[in-house]
């Protein structure tokens, strides 16, 4: 990947994609020993929420997402890969869950959210911002798809995405018209975190 003044994107580690063969080891309940998604969501999604998940894989995080937001809420998945989306939907549907979560499958440029502008109250965004071949226009999508006072979280492996790099992720989001209201690049954890917010005049 160049550099964000070589091509006026944020720069990022890579953007090879997870194989979809790893979305069933990324979904495995042991994984919540170092990595529980309901404390790293705490707080973010409540009961009725409309949330955007980008890149659920098969349903790490996308499993108690729906069972917080409940049976008056709604989650939308965006991937890339058809049999994440398989994945997740057989995962969804031994939860009871299927009839909160609607899946689609995106490309690398489009999101394919156009409809969803200023409805969502949170968009996710964990460990997938760092595979993308143009962060700034993922981050542009999301911000257009959160109603004012709507919140990103964005999060990403340290293994894969650097302070400096995640710093940039930060600055892109910036510039896509979103707030930065709490970040953790010294987080003891395994991630790097932040929290940004839609303007509430916006």
């Amino acid at each position: 990947m160049t550099s964000s003044a070589q091509n006026g994107r944020a720069p990022c580690q890579c953007h090879r994609v997870c194989p979809w063969w790893m979305g069933w080891m990324l979904a495995n309940p042991l994984r919540t020993l170092v990595e529980n998604p309901r404390h790293l969501t705490a707080g973010l999604v409540d009961e009725g929420h409309r949330v955007l998940e980008v890149g659920p894989g098969m349903g790490f995080f996308t499993v108690p997402i729906a069972e917080k937001v409940g049976a008056n809420g709604k989650v939308v998945c965006v991937d890339l890969q058809p049999r994440m989306l398989t994945g997740l939907k057989r995962r969804l549907i031994r939860k009871g869950l299927l009839g909160r979560v609607e899946t689609r499958e995106c490309t690398p440029t489009d999101l394919r959210i156009q409809d969803l502008a200023k409805s969502m109250d949170l968009a996710a965004l964990i460990h997938v911002l760092h595979e993308s071949p143009d962060p700034r226009a993922m981050l542009r999508q999301v911000a257009a798809a959160l109603r004012p006072g709507g919140r990103m979280l964005l999060m990403e492996p340290k293994g894969h995405c650097r302070k400096d790099l995640f710093a940039a992720e930060l600055e892109a989001a910036k510039d896509a018209g979103l707030q930065l209201q709490n970040q953790k690049l010294d987080d003891p954890g395994r991630n790097l975190k932040a929290i940004f917010q839609q303007p509430v005049g916006s």
